[in-house]
């Protein structure tokens, strides 16, 4: 898959939020992704992962990502993310954020998009 199609939800974790904000090699891999943001879920675990790595850098850079993020569909964290990160981190040997993101890909019907190694060969994810 190089981006979404028809009605595709697509799920970028934050290492491909910080690739592409931070102009890193991967960048133009993930920006197709990140350029439709009518199909663009965007778990709040992912905001406080990126916003805190880009507030730490300093410049402008977090604000202009939480003004992308906040118009795509933001999905919350609740109890029932929360349970089905739990069952994801058991099954699949995930970290908590990890497992947490991963769980709100399955339960929104998201592909999930990520250069994170952990998610390897796991369904639903597109691994650059």
């Amino acid at each position: 898959m190089t981006g979404a199609t028809g009605s595709d939800l697509v799920l970028v974790d934050s290492s491909g939020w910080l690739e592409v904000l931070t102009g890193g090699s991967k960048a133009e891999k993930f920006h197709p992704f990140l350029s439709r943001e009518d199909r663009l879920l965007v778990p709040a675990i992912v905001i406080y992962e990126v916003f805190k790595k880009l507030l730490s850098m300093g410049g402008t850079v977090a604000d202009r990502f939480l003004s992308h993020a906040y118009r795509c569909r933001v999905a919350e964290l609740d109890a029932g993310l929360a349970t089905a990160g739990a069952m994801a981190s058991l099954e699949h040997r995930l970290a908590m954020a990890d497992a947490i993101i991963y769980a709100t890909a399955l339960v929104y019907s998201a592909r999930l998009v990520t250069g994170d190694s952990a998610f390897k060969g796991l369904p639903g994810v597109t691994l650059i």
